[in-house]
């Protein structure tokens, strides 16, 4: 079964060492909550909002170590007044046997509001 892993942070600034150092940040710890391995990866998508224009930031994925031959894409996500501004969201497709359920999605910094239903006690 492929499962969507979910992962979104935001940034004060749109400059590029701020992008990079944010995204793997979140990524890192996308891998660690749910023990991801990069030969289970299918794919990861990322987006950025309209104002992040300094960085790609699929550039830190990568990098990360067995990451090297993961399919990787950046996009721009839909421009949508009043939603949250600065944000880079990550979606990694997995594959696995957890349940939907056990999957654990992460959000930091203000994307938190994104989905508070799943902020952690």
């Amino acid at each position: 079964m492929i499962r969507g892993i979910r992962g979104a942070i935001t940034v004060e600034v749109d400059e590029e060492t701020v992008i990079l150092d944010a995204a793997e940040r979140l990524v890192k710890e996308m891998i660690r909550k749910n023990a991801i391995i990069a030969d289970d990866v299918a794919s990861v998508f990322v987006s950025v909002t309209d104002d992040l224009k300094s960085a790609f930031p699929a550039k830190v994925i990568r990098l990360q170590e067995g990451w090297t031959y993961v399919p990787v894409m950046c996009m721009k996500e839909i421009d949508v007044p009043n939603s949250l501004k600065n944000c880079i969201r990550i979606m990694i497709h997995v594959n696995t046997e957890c349940a939907q359920k056990d999957i654990n999605h992460v959000y930091l910094e203000k994307a938190i509001q994104l989905r508070p239903d799943l902020k952690e006690n």
